[in-house]
């Protein structure tokens, strides 16, 4: 089965992007620049990845979708939830930062868009970055979200094609753990809702990165 992959050089696309070499053929890796502030980083970490795995990568622009939000993905003037380790799991704080940062209906038109490319490349699959620990909160990150996306593009492409995440019954410690087992390229990544120089280390991404990097594993 071919597959287009979602890939926003983030730790979740990157490890789905490697296992879905194992599990189909990859036609082509797809970004988006929405505006978001780290989109300049976010394009090099996949445009890195992609080349270190020798597939088709493209860049779509969404400019539209930064002037229809005002939320702090987007909005310099709007301040980046900065959580502490210890606030990362209680869910009421999770839910507000992840309010902050919602960009409406973003993994719907992603998906959307990436449908269009799978099937005019006759692939069946488009393979997302979602898990288990993040869907707590967005909920276009869940399970729900797939089947109801599947239903729809049952519907809206002859092909049938279907989103599939190999890191969505994962969290960002079991997602580290597979991306070290499939020998991702860590390094290239970037996992940071800022686009500076370095990862800010203070965001809820990145909070969540490097407590996965740092946990000691499972048995």
């Amino acid at each position: 089965m071919k597959s287009v992959v979602l890939l926003s050089g983030g730790l979740d696309s990157t490890v789905s992007l490697a296992q879905a070499l194992r599990e189909t053929e990859v036609s082509l890796a797809l970004t988006f620049d929405y505006g978001q502030r780290s989109a300049a980083r976010e394009i090099m970490a996949a445009k890195k990845i992609a080349g270190y795995y020798g597939i088709c990568h493209q860049v779509l622009a969404l400019s539209f979708l930064k002037d229809v939000t005002g939320t702090a993905l987007v909005r310099e003037n709007q301040a980046i939830p900065e959580p502490l380790v210890s606030d990362l799991d209680v869910h009421e704080q999770a839910l507000s930062n992840a309010v902050r940062v919602w960009v409406p209906n973003r993994n719907g038109l992603f998906i959307n868009v990436a449908a269009v490319f799978a099937e005019a490349r006759q692939c069946g699959i488009i393979v997302t970055g979602f898990n288990r620990e993040e869907a707590k909160t967005f909920p276009d990150n869940s399970f729900a979200f797939v089947q109801a996306a599947n239903n729809a593009l049952a519907y809206s492409t002859l092909n049938q094609v279907k989103v599939v995440s190999y890191t969505q019954q994962l969290d960002k410690e079991e997602i580290v753990q597979l991306g070290r087992r499939l020998k991702v390229p860590l390094e290239h990544i970037w996992s940071c809702y800022l686009g500076g120089e370095e990862m800010c280390g203070r965001c809820e991404s990145c909070r969540r990165f490097s407590r996965a990097l740092q946990s000691p594993g499972r048995c």
